[in-house]
């Protein structure tokens, strides 16, 4: 773990990420010492942090300090933490912001081959996400729902919650985006009012839309997504897992999620053919 640049495990109880959740972080896999799809990844740190105006001037010493933690690992996840520095007790920013850069390494969760193959039993949450256009989209520290939801339930069955907002609008799961299929159609939440806008999400649409389907971004509730022909979750640690069954309602995993599945396998060997 770097922490600034220095080999340490402990940032300042001053610091305000620590005491209000006031930064931003990416989560990115690692393979073979390489950072899968890190050029996104920085791009929307960059903006989340333009958004939240806290200070990120110069990506090198970010990638250097990137590029230190993963060398030597097999396959990892790399969690890279930016968040507005020190600054005395209250809400107000400090005159001169110094903002922290954390960069640390984790195992990679072992998730079985069959989640992506044969898909997941996902369920309801009860925890709603509020609204706030401000920060809708942004993958800041402040993941109190997120935490709620995921404490609902215990049953090892089930890998995934899916949350809606206070509309009752279908937005995300607890740590996946969710996309669903109808007539060939792929749909996905409006982020303008919640939710997190995730990278993976970001490729996946891009994908979607390369291979000639159309994309269409939407309220919608329950009832929809429980008629789809297909669903399916993403992030950039599982890629895409297909549902296979929410609440008592059955899906297929379906041509769409499985082209799509493709696509995104071909672009990341593409990825990794390029820095070679």
């Amino acid at each position: 773990m770097l922490i600034n640049g220095e080999n340490t495990e402990y940032v300042a109880v001053t610091d305000r990420g620590f005491q209000y959740g006031d930064g931003l972080f990416e989560t990115i896999e690692v393979i073979n010492g390489q950072p899968v799809f890190l050029k996104q990844h920085l791009a929307r740190l960059k903006a989340g942090c333009m958004a939240l105006k806290i200070p990120l001037s110069d990506n090198k010493p970010l990638i250097d300090e990137i590029d230190a933690v993963c060398k030597g690992s097999k396959r990892a996840v790399l969690k890279v933490m930016i968040t507005r520095g020190s600054g005395g007790r209250g809400y107000r920013q400090p005159d001169n912001i110094e903002s922290t850069r954390v960069i640390s390494l984790h195992p990679f969760p072992d998730y079985p081959d069959i989640n992506s193959q044969s898909g997941i039993i996902a369920r309801f949450c009860e925890t709603r996400l509020g609204l706030n256009p401000a920060l809708a989209g942004i993958k800041h520290l402040n993941r109190l729902e997120q935490i709620l939801a995921r404490a609902e339930w215990t049953d090892p069955a089930i890998q995934e919650g899916i949350m809606l907002d206070i509309n009752n609008h279908v937005i995300e799961g607890t740590m996946t985006n969710l996309l669903y299929v109808k007539n060939s159609i792929i749909y996905t939440s409006s982020l303008k009012l919640s939710g997190v806008a995730g990278v993976m999400r970001h490729i996946i649409n891009g994908l979607a839309i390369e291979q000639g389907f159309k994309l269409v971004e939407h309220d919608y509730g329950k009832e929809d997504l429980l008629a789809a022909d297909e669903v399916f979750l993403c992030n950039s640690i599982i890629g895409i897992w297909p549902i296979k069954q929410l609440e008592q309602v059955n899906f297929k995993v379906g041509l769409v999620t499985k082209n799509l599945q493709k696509a995104l396998q071909a672009l990341k060997d593409q990825e990794f053919a390029n820095a070679r």
